[in-house]
């Protein structure tokens, strides 16, 4: 870690944790220049106001009281849009990574804090804004004094963790060591015989900036610049095949001269792990299907665009018979392997555009868009079936299972719909079982 460039920096940290905010406190005033200390995001916000020309870098925890974490990040940024932010935060909230970004968290360290990690986070954010500044205190134009200042220039981006070019839109003029590393090419000559366009390499995805799409634009650079910070995200596949997503910032070095520097920022890692805490908030653990709180969130949705367009929507709802004597008689695990089995005879047995659900325990459900009841009794048929001739587990026990199916009404809300259905299944549970009662 090049720990150095911290040493002539002033930091705002916020913590609300006494303990931990005065031993990270101390620990940082012997890296840096010099330490702000705020308990709470009202206060970091307001020491921050007092102090913004001198104070180069925020960290912050998430979760405090008065004001949390990235409420105060956002007042900040509308302040100094460019101050670089390293986020603290044990991930207990689901929608962090995603809020995160959309703030302009440049990097983050899991807590309880590694002190390795957090100091690395901290070189990662502040890094582009020190490059930016040296490259501006040269104060040159590259053209006019490219033979004098082309090792200087050379030390500073080797210097940068990032991935960064310098470019005048249509030629690159200098790469650091991590580009030729990442593309794995000994020079910019050999890059650019293979590749004259950098933004060749971005791969066609939906959610990403993507080749065909720079190519109609009279300036790429110029395009990328005027999105926003959130949709500046780039997927790129380097020699090994090895897919990594960047977010790209874009500076001008001489705006005469039209030369850009352009920094990408590997948040792989950071993209995966939203995506694992947005899946782990919408799926049972233990069967894979959606849960509770991502039916609540199509529900709804599906119900109003069925009164919009009169189209059909039917719900089945099933609960296997007896299933408390399993976990009795085998034990939890054995009723765990009964439950992902359960999941995948649904699964084999509905459309791809079915929502399955385990609603809780024993109980499934599963939400038909664009069927009618006759339509959904047949898939209740199916499952009902598939479920009586199934061994299941280790065990290979035998099942039955009970439904409810309704479908639609003309005044139907979410509540009415669902508690409909659920008599059904309970008459269909109350009248002998392993049968489907539709109402």
């Amino acid at each position: 870690m090049n720990k150095e460039i911290l040493e002539n920096i002033s930091v705002l940290y916020v913590e609300d944790e006494n303990d931990v905010r005065e031993f990270t406190a101390k620990l940082l005033g012997s890296l840096v220049e010099n330490v702000y200390s705020a308990q709470n995001g009202l206060e970091g916000l307001e020491l921050f106001k007092e102090n913004s020309s001198s104070i180069d870098l925020i960290v912050s925890d998430i979760n405090m009281p008065k004001m949390d974490g990235l409420e105060m990040c956002t007042l900040i940024k509308e302040i100094n849009k460019d101050i670089p932010i390293v986020i603290t935060s044990a991930h207990n909230d689901p929608n962090f990574l995603k809020k995160a970004i959309d703030v302009g968290v440049n990097t983050y360290a899991m807590k309880p804090i590694d002190l390795y990690q957090l100091v690395e986070s901290m070189i990662k954010a502040i890094e582009p804004i020190i490059l930016k500044k040296e490259l501006e205190q040269l104060n040159v134009s590259l053209e006019s004094r490219v033979e004098q200042e082309v090792q200087k220039l050379k030390s500073i981006l080797d210097a940068q963790d990032n991935i960064v070019l310098v470019t005048n839109n249509d030629t690159l003029t200098n790469v650091n060591k991590k580009f030729l590393e990442f593309f794995k090419v000994k020079d910019i000559e050999e890059f650019t015989s293979k590749t004259p366009k950098v933004y060749e390499l971005f791969q066609e995805e939906y959610g990403f900036i993507t080749k065909d799409l720079l190519q109609k634009q009279k300036c790429w650079i110029t395009y990328i610049k005027s999105l926003p910070e959130i949709d500046r995200v780039v997927k790129i596949k380097n020699e090994d095949n090895e897919q990594r997503i960047f977010t790209i910032n874009i500076d001008n070095y001489d705006e005469k001269d039209n030369y850009f520097v352009i920094s990408l920022t590997d948040i792989t890692e950071l993209k995966e792990k939203s995506n694992l805490l947005e899946y782990q908030a919408s799926h049972d653990p233990l069967t894979g299907l959606n849960n509770r709180n991502k039916f609540k969130e199509i529900f709804g949705k599906e119900i109003r665009r069925g009164h919009r367009y009169k189209n059909d929507l039917s719900l089945i709802i099933f609960d296997l018979d007896f299933f408390k004597k399993i976990n009795d008689n085998y034990g939890h695990q054995i009723g765990d392997e009964v439950l992902k089995d359960i999941a995948q005879v649904v699964l084999t047995n509905v459309r791809e555009h079915d929502i399955v659900v385990r609603w809780g325990g024993e109980e499934f459900l599963i939400l038909l868009p664009e069927t009618g009841n006759d339509g959904a009794i047949k898939v209740a048929e199916k499952i009902r079936l598939a479920i009586e001739e199934k061994s299941f587990s280790s065990k290979n026990l035998s099942l039955t299972a009970s439904f409810g199916v309704g479908t639609l009404l003309e005044n139907d809300e979410e509540s009415s719909f669902l508690n409909r259905t659920d008599e059904a299944l309970y008459k269909a549970k109350n009248t002998g079982r392993n049968k489907i009662i539709s109402c």
